[in-house]
């Protein structure tokens, strides 16, 4: 299965489901394993809307067939297949791994590398990757040659074949949950639902509102080690939300704390004052992938880049053992001052 690099920093406050007869409708839900982690789905059972059963299955078969295309965990998904290729060699790919390959090289583009879908022989290295052998420091050399096989401008989509010109290991968990949420969505819209909020391995969307009428609300963390405290909750109707953080995924070795969101560019863990970025988007594959972008860029380069781009974003940052709280204008302005917990 895929299994999230980051352990999920999102958590969604759900309410119960509401029964009686107040209302016509009422929320269902359903859950299960997927990518190493869970998923939860919670709908208004609408009169247009498929029954759950049929639901469940269809989103069960989604991911089923997510993890048989992007699995790093599995050598006989699509993707395993094609980074046991060695250099110069192309393989026929399904639609869901071009789209993702595309959307990984866009991201790479705008951040000038700061997203790079074929670290996975970093991730390794560090013991972070599905072949890593323990959590460890490598050399400078160890590390120099392993971004020998790194960089994005090696991959190329050519029709439906995805092609490498150097012997790159692509590695989709940085956007992986993000695309299951969006497919999972698309999925009951076309099955009729109109309500509903989706969540995979802490990557979350949530459109229209619950039968009292309320929408759909969420808490966004406060990084602490220990507990799950929420530091903001937001309502969502069409959007989605991403936060990466490094304040749970992370060793220590010799007294110095090495996290588990490598930069592509140095080939090391990030080394910054950022403790946590949420980002809010229509699309979840988009959300997933720029919040691992501002996570690597840090606090200042970051908070500049979500803002000359209009992303909404909300940045917590470590100020000494206390946290410091800044967000974009495009994330006040969904959200204004948000509703503290």
């Amino acid at each position: 299965m895929i299994r999230a690099l980051l352990q999920p920093v999102i958590v969604a406050a759900l309410a119960a489901a509401l029964t009686g007869c107040l209302f016509q409708d009422k929320i269902e839900s359903f859950v299960g394993p997927t990518m190493g982690s869970t998923y939860t789905v919670k709908y208004v059972a609408g009169s247009g809307a498929a029954d759950k059963a049929q639901l469940w299955r269809d989103t069960e078969s989604i991911l089923a067939d997510i993890d048989k295309q992007l699995s790093t965990y599995r050598s006989d998904s699509d993707i395993e297949i094609f980074n046991a290729l060695p250099a110069g060699e192309c393989m026929a790919m399904p639609e869901g791994v071009r789209e993702l390959v595309l959307a990984g090289q866009q991201l790479s583009d705008e951040s000038n590398g700061a997203f790079d879908l074929t670290i996975e022989p970093l991730l390794n290295l560090w013991g972070f990757g599905p072949q890593g052998k323990g959590e460890r420091v490598p050399t400078a050399d160890e590390i120099a040659a392993a971004r020998e096989d790194v960089g994005h401008r090696y991959l190329k989509v050519s029709g439906e074949q995805l092609c490498k010109e150097r012997a790159v290991q692509v590695d989709f968990n940085s956007i992986a949950a993000g695309y299951a949420v969006d497919r999972v969505a698309a999925m009951l819209e076309s099955a009729g639902v109109s309500s509903y909020l989706v969540e995979i391995t802490g990557e979350l969307k949530a459109r229209g509102l619950k039968p009292d009428g309320a929408s759909w609300r969420i808490a966004i963390e406060a990084p602490k080690d220990n507990e799950r405290v929420a530091q903001r909750i937001v309502e969502l109707d069409g959007l989605a939300v991403s936060t990466s953080g490094d304040y749970r995924n992370y060793f220590e070795r010799d007294g110095i704390r090495y996290s588990h969101t490598l930069d592509p560019q140095t080939g090391a863990p990030i080394n910054h004052h950022l403790a946590a970025v949420t980002v809010v988007d229509p699309s979840t594959l988009r959300a997933d992938g720029l919040s691992t972008v501002l996570m690597v860029m840090g606090p200042e380069r970051g908070l500049a880049f979500a803002t000359e781009r209009n992303v909404a974003a909300f940045f917590v940052i470590r100020e000494g053992q206390e946290f410091l709280s800044k967000s974009t204008e495009a994330f006040d302005e969904l959200f204004g001052g948000g509703a503290e917990q």
